[in-house]
């Protein structure tokens, strides 16, 4: 008796030993109680559906109240049977470990095992490293008990299954759930749940997935948390992992996340973007996106696939947005963005061609030129400029005499249009490109040329897409919108304001309306180019961006030598623009040209608006339409033989008179750009 008495004295005095050398040098447990774990930021599209996440560790809160009973079951079963009834470690695990190590170390076949329990677990994954060592595993048991007398078990496995990682940088059950799975964690089924609770041990392990989940089923059974049919049918379940399912996603919407991404670590500084698991309500739209995506893979693909390996390939970029609010609701910055991560649609400067003469002649519309007024087609000679001869020429290598300035427009002729800028002025040429923020308020006066009004000045897609939007909005400055808000995870709004932020009382006054900005341009003149506009798709440069039962307008556009080709389009609420070139200026070659983005933009349009009914373009009050020959301008009634066209004319605007009428003469043959 004494002898037991004895060894009961001397286990206990160890134990007390071992609690006073390492138990007063321990952190600090009690804030557990308050416990907010880094969380993923989350990105959302328009419609709500998940598009990425940004962060250091992949984690999404989740209430013990709001865990499925077998999902927890599985962890109990599988990492820790005793879990409800021990005090913070499991003396008979302990007990069954020791004997399994002895027995393996004199040559029997036994597993090495360990006896860690939960607690245990959630003590070292907050407080203590990953060294087997005796010391940490005593302090890790000291840390258990503790853990165990101040909070509850409820709370203890709360904070397990939200700071366990389980593999492909996930964090918790709520991550793991949506990586795997691609569902919240109360939507998993007993076969999911298993599979779940066996990766603690191999978490990145995913070649024994399904036996590994097998063996946490056959464990429910013996624990008595499901029975043997239960167990039978889950393992019956395919294991559909759904591994691409973020890769796929990161795919599609990657150059539009980074955009974001970087606006908010710049304005929210990076411990809150990756830490603070917020929620961000993003404008993009997912069928708009994989639509865009698609119609630029699928023009990229079609030029580089005769390409040789080492050769550079082809790049390209779409934006596609609202353009009476800027909201963003498609982007796609280049072939892939695992291969370049620079985004062609906001960051390449480019020369942008013929996309510059809407604003050309617009100025020219404000100065009270109607779209039929003649300019001429015609040979420029002994033409110098910045001290070097220059011959302005027409893509066709034509010549056509006086023509319209739709005409001239519609089919982008350069010679006329420099003619045109000689009658304007350059400075006013260039200054309504300006105006609609295409090109910088300033501009050296040394680079203020012709050639400039024919757009060899450079410009990024998105600031192409924003100018053209004034022309149907009114004539309004926009700014490109790809954040609607952003909450923390406490719901607090940080940016924005959702709708259901606002709360109705009696007093409730509608917000305060912003103070109009004056429009960059008179209605009428606005109208008058997005008719040439249209006119240029239904029978101009534009035709390959034509959609079936829809009215488009839109403007080709390509550099010299056709290292550039571009399209920007748009339907009454709906504009898109394309960019496509290489990454390193160089010709695309022979058969390339601006119909390959015009055709880029019409894929797309064609899923877009595939569900739209046709709404034509509002006309301002004021506006005469009078059927004109398209050749001369003149009235359909005297001149009746060609195209026929219903013109838009301002007050006092006529058509030309029958005198203005002459043969379209076909001269000197030069190489050119449209």
């Amino acid at each position: 008796m004494s002898v037991v008495f004895w060894g009961i004295v001397a286990v206990i005095g160890v134990l007390a030993a071992l609690v006073l050398i390492y138990g007063n040098d321990l952190p600090d447990y009690k804030k557990l109680a308050t416990y907010a774990p880094p969380v993923a930021t989350r990105l959302y599209a328009a419609d709500g559906s998940l598009l990425i996440e940004y962060a250091v560790e992949r984690r999404v809160f989740i209430d013990f109240e709001d865990m499925p009973p077998q999902l927890i079951n599985a962890f109990v079963a599988a990492e820790d049977q005793n879990f409800w009834t021990h005090p913070g470690i499991d003396v008979q695990g302990i007990l069954r470990a020791t004997m399994n190590n002895a027995m393996r170390l004199m040559g029997f076949n036994k597993k090495f095992t360990g006896a860690s329990t939960i607690t245990q677990q959630v003590a070292k994954n907050f407080f203590l490293t990953s060294d087997r060592t005796i010391s940490r595993k005593v302090k890790e048991a000291i840390l258990a008990l503790r853990l165990e007398r101040s909070f509850s078990k409820k709370h203890i496995m709360t904070l397990y299954l939200n700071e366990i990682f389980l593999g492909a940088r996930a964090y918790g059950v709520g991550s793991a759930a949506l990586m795997y799975f691609n569902k919240p964690v109360k939507d998993l089924s007993l076969s999911e749940c298993a599979f779940l609770a066996s990766l603690p041990k191999a978490p990145n392990d995913r070649n024994r997935a399904i036996e590994r989940r097998n063996y946490v089923l056959r464990r429910m059974v013996d624990d008595g948390f499901i029975t043997k049919d239960q167990a039978e049918t889950a393992a019956a379940e395919p294991l559909n992992i759904n591994s691409g399912f973020t890769e796929q996603m990161e795919m599609d919407f990657q150059y539009f996340a980074e955009d974001v991404r970087r606006k908010l670590l710049e304005k929210l500084g990076r411990e809150k973007l990756y830490n603070d698991g917020l929620y961000i309500k993003t404008t993009i739209n997912p069928e708009f996106q994989r639509a865009a995506a698609e119609a630029l893979a699928k023009e990229l693909d079609a030029f580089n696939k005769n390409k040789g390996e080492n050769e550079p390939k082809l790049q390209g970029a779409i934006i596609a947005m609202n353009p009476h609010t800027g909201r963003v609701l498609a982007m796609t910055g280049g072939r892939s963005f695992r291969e370049s991560s620079f985004n062609r649609a906001t960051q390449a400067y480019r020369q942008i061609g013929s996309t510059i003469k809407p604003f050309v002649y617009l100025s020219a519309l404000e100065k009270g030129y109607s779209p039929e007024s003649l300019i001429l087609d015609a040979p420029i000679v002994g033409w110098r400029e910045n001290n070097k001869e220059w011959k302005p020429e027409n893509y066709d290598r034509k010549f056509l005499g006086n023509i319209p300035l739709r005409f001239s427009l519609e089919t982008s002729r350069n010679v006329p249009t420099v003619r045109l800028v000689e009658q304007i002025g350059v400075a006013d040429s260039i200054e309504a490109a300006q105006r609609f923020g295409v090109y910088p308020p300033q501009i050296d006066s040394s680079k203020l040329n012709e050639s400039m009004a024919l757009g060899s000045g450079e410009t990024t897609l998105e600031k192409l897409v924003l100018g053209y939007s004034a022309f149907i909005n009114g004539g309004r400055v926009i700014k490109p919108k790809m954040i609607d808000y952003v909450e923390d995870r406490y719901g607090n709004v940080l940016d924005g304001t959702p709708s259901t932020q606002i709360d109705w009382n009696p007093t409730l006054l509608p917000p305060q309306a912003e103070k109009p900005t004056d429009p960059l341009s008179d209605a009428q003149s606005l109208y008058q180019i997005v008719s040439i506009l249209q006119g240029a798709v239904e029978r101009g440069t534009g035709k390959q961006a034509r959609v079936k039962g829809h009215t488009i307008a839109g403007k080709t556009g390509t550099t010299n030598q056709v290292k550039d080709v571009w399209f920007i389009g748009f339907s009454k609420n709906l504009i898109a623009g394309v960019y496509l070139g290489y990454d390193v200026p160089k010709p695309l070659g022979k058969g390339a040209g601006s119909h390959m983005a015009a055709r880029v933009f019409a894929d797309f349009m064609n899923v877009a608006l595939k569900d739209e009914s046709n709404q034509p373009f509002p006309v301002p009050d004021g506006l005469s339409f009078i059927r004109v020959n398209r050749n001369t301008g003149i009235s359909a009634s005297q001149d009746p033989d060609g195209i026929i066209i219903n013109e838009v004319f301002k007050p006092g605007q006529a058509p030309n008179p029958p005198k203005s009428k002459e043969l379209h003469g076909e001269q000197t043959k030069v190489g050119g750009i449209f």
